[in-house]
């Protein structure tokens, strides 16, 4: 079959799209534009993710759970709500590839991104509790799941196809870049949450203050999906397309290939992923409900800490391309190993302490995270890798991130910060398993 009809029938691409594929075909991208498109699209659904995050610690268990006995109680009904959105994120997948494939992957991204905007932005006109009732908070876990079941949709391939035009010599340091737009994303999440706690009175601030991030992330994401939209119509991704590297298939299909390496490639980063709340959200809970530090001030802590993530994840891709980046995820998994029973001691030993643990904490998650997408990637076949990739993906995202800051906080206020460290071990131990369980097919094969 030749290329030209291939492009015809690809189930990734309309024909609008082949058209403006063929109106910016003289135009090549290099990956440094690539790179740009990540991260900016990467940076965006981090954001409406912890703008959310820290609103579940600062506003919603006032604003939505007044009727909890005690603070930590409506903390953790508030966490609860907060997995909602991981629980989504695997059916989102489902439905965005069906649409992926019938009507292509530029439509796919607009609906996935005015979703994932739209859901964000309505939060922020949620009234509480006191105003309506039970209905607040059934809105709340409505608009919550259309996040995760937005966020499903917003796999747009292009990592991939970073990946894909990465030098052999280099790819641990390609692999880290779509990775740099979580602490982006966390760091500009916590600056403007932090200047409105540092400049509003309480009253003020959850009366109207929280609401802004909320506005803003909408906006984001529409510049988000102009960048990504780019990039989406170049001739480079309609070749990959053409050459079924970045096509949607049925999950059907997927699971009966590579059953087994989607569920490695979702407990390999574990011990990322379990860490990547534990630093963010869970240490602002644990500094509101039992610290004596303003929460304005250890925001600016917050935000430290995500530079040194920016940096640390910098250093994977270093450390990566010249180590491996299995082995470079099975290093930082030793670390946060060791980290688990260091991490509790500092959390415990004042708000010196707890901020040594968020930015420690940070340097850490960076080494780890920063390798952590498509660790096993390499196994999915071609036409697999797409969607292989935003499966396990979502699969890694809903078991050790989802329900990271609910465990670690509950288990924390009731049997003591040590179960908070056991549960970032749980995640230390899943990498490593799945990684010597990897390298050990691999010798098979």
């Amino acid at each position: 079959m030749s290329s030209a009809n291939m492009a015809v029938n690809s189930p990734s691409s309309t024909s609008m799209e082949q058209d403006a594929r063929q109106i910016h075909g003289d135009a090549p991208v290099s990956p440094g534009s690539i790179a740009i498109g990540v991260v900016i699209g990467r940076m965006s659904e981090f954001f409406d993710f912890f703008v959310y995050g820290l609103a579940s610690v600062l506003v919603f268990p006032q604003l939505f759970f007044p009727f909890a006995p005690d603070p930590l109680t409506g903390t953790l009904y508030s966490f609860a709500v907060f997995s909602l959105a991981f629980i989504a994120r695997p059916i989102g997948s489902l439905v965005f590839m069906a649409i992926d494939r019938k009507h292509g992957r530029g439509t796919k991204l607009t609906i996935a991104l005015f979703l994932l905007g739209g859901s964000t932005a309505s939060i922020s006109f949620l009234p509480g509790y006191n105003q309506i009732g039970v209905w607040s908070i059934y809105l709340l876990a409505l608009f919550r799941l259309g996040q995760g079941f937005a966020l499903g949709g917003a796999w747009d391939g292009l990592a991939s196809l970073l990946a894909l035009n990465a030098p052999a010599r280099h790819r641990g340091w390609y692999a880290m870049i779509p990775q740099l737009g979580a602490p982006i994303g966390f760091a500009l999440a916590s600056a403007l949450f932090g200047f409105f706690v540092a400049n509003l009175s309480s009253a003020d601030f959850l009366s109207w203050g929280w609401r802004y991030p909320f506005f803003v992330a909408f906006a984001i994401n529409v510049v988000a999906l102009f960048a990504r939209l780019r990039l989406v119509m170049t001739s480079e991704f309609g070749t990959l397309l053409e050459q079924h590297e970045l096509e949607a298939i049925p999950v059907s299909k997927l699971v009966q290939v590579h059953g087994r390496d989607i569920v490695i490639g979702a407990f390999a980063p574990l011990a990322s992923f379990a860490m990547f709340h534990v630093v963010t959200i869970f240490p602002l809970s644990w500094t509101k409900l039992f610290g004596d530090q303003s929460i304005g001030s250890f925001m600016l802590v917050q935000i430290v800490g995500a530079i040194v993530g920016i940096l640390s994840i910098i250093a994977s891709g270093l450390l990566a391309d010249r180590i491996g980046r299995r082995s470079q995820l099975g290093v930082a998994a030793v670390i946060i190993a060791i980290f688990s029973f260091i991490g509790p001691i500092l959390m415990g030993s004042g708000q010196a302490g707890i901020d040594a643990f968020v930015i420690i904490g940070f340097g850490i998650l960076g080494l780890s995270f920063g390798q952590a997408a498509g660790s096993v990637s390499s196994r999915f076949g071609l036409g697999y890798r797409y969607s292989g990739a935003a499966l396990t993906s979502d699969l890694a995202w809903f078991i050790g991130a989802g329900f990271a800051p609910l465990v670690a906080l509950g288990l924390s206020s009731a049997y003591g910060l040590p179960f908070m460290g056991y549960y970032l071990l749980s995640g230390a131990i899943c990498t490593i398993a799945a990684l010597t369980l990897n390298k050990h097919l691999l010798g098979r094969e």
